[in-house]
C-alpha cells in the first residue's frame, strides 16, 4: 500500500470517528476529527499546525475544540524542554473518562427515575415504564462495578 493510500485509509477511519461524535454524542464533527486524529497519529503527539493540516480545519476553530477537549481532559497539552510549540495527545485514560462519565450521568437519571417512581405510586400501570428504565439503570450500575475497567 502506498504513503497516499494509507493516509486515505486513516483520514477515512478519522472521518468515521468524527460521524460518530456528531451522531452519538452530539458534537461537532471538527471534534471527532481531532480525536480521531489524535487515537491513530504517529507521532502521537501533534502540534496544533500538523492537526490543523491534516483535518483541515482553521487554526481558530482548532483552537477552540482543542481548548474544549483540554477542559473535559480528553487531550493533554504537552510542552517539550526548548521548543515553544505545544503539543497535543490524547490522554492515556480518556476512553474510561468517557464511560465514567457517562455511568455517572445515567446514575443521576436513576435517581430522577427513583423519584417518579415515587411521584406516581409506586404501583400500577403508570410505573411501568419508569421502572424499566430504573431496573435497565440498575441493571448497567451492577455490571460496571462487578467488572471495573482495568488498564
Amino acid at each position: 500500500m502506498s504513503t497516499e493510500e494509507q493516509q486515505d485509509r486513516l483520514l477515512r477511519w478519522v472521518e468515521r470517528v468524527a460521524a460518530f461524535c456528531v451522531e452519538e454524542w452530539g458534537l461537532p464533527p471538527i471534534t471527532g476529527r481531532i480525536l480521531g486524529w489524535l487515537m491513530i497519529c504517529d507521532p502521537a503527539e501533534q502540534s496544533a499546525g500538523q492537526i490543523s493540516e491534516v483535518i483541515q480545519a482553521s487554526r481558530a476553530s482548532l483552537t477552540s475544540n482543542m481548548r474544549f477537549l483540554t477542559a473535559i481532559g480528553l487531550v493533554k497539552k504537552v510542552r517539550r524542554p526548548g521548543d515553544r510549540v505545544s503539543y497535543y495527545r490524547i490522554e492515556d485514560d480518556a476512553w474510561q473518562k468517557v464511560i465514567q462519565r457517562k455511568l455517572e450521568s445515567l446514575s443521576a437519571f436513576g435517581e430522577i427515575a427513583d423519584e417518579g417512581f415515587g411521584i406516581a405510586g409506586g404501583e400500577g400501570h403508570r410505573t411501568e415504564r419508569i421502572k424499566a428504565a430504573h431496573d435497565s439503570l440498575t441493571w448497567l450500575q451492577n455490571l460496571a462495578a462487578r467488572h471495573p475497567l482495568r488498564r
